[in-house]
């Protein structure tokens, strides 16, 4: 018997409200077991891996310069439109589709598929 298929709803988890994430902030969210950053850059919203993958610094409580964060505990610095690393492309974090659905942020279950640099 096949398996039913899988619901475009079902791919996105509701994490917060609009208004919960001002512009230029951030927040720790949780989706399925990983900890993602939502950010709020002017009305876009982004959503990346929450730890830096130098040492585990939690990227929603980094510096955000207009699409870019850096980590608060080592500096690394990433791209939300990406999740690439600005200094090189030896390290990158996961990035999440994120949807906004009348005032609900929905981000995706899975990250984005990678690209290459």
């Amino acid at each position: 018997m096949d398996a039913e298929p899988t619901r475009v709803s079902d791919e996105f988890v509701t994490v917060a409200r609009v208004a919960d994430v001002a512009p230029g902030t951030a927040r720790a969210v949780v989706v399925g077991e990983r900890e993602i950053a939502l950010f709020n850059v002017d009305g876009t919203f982004y959503a990346l891996d929450n730890t830096c993958p130098h040492q585990g610094g939690p990227l929603a409580e980094g510096w955000i310069e207009g699409t870019r964060v850096t980590c608060p505990w080592h500096a690394w610095t990433f791209e939300l439109t990406s999740g690439s690393m600005t200094l090189g492309d030896f390290a990158c974090v996961d990035t999440f589709e994120v949807r906004i659905e009348q005032d609900a942020v929905r981000v995706a279950r899975r990250p984005r598929a990678a690209t290459e640099p």
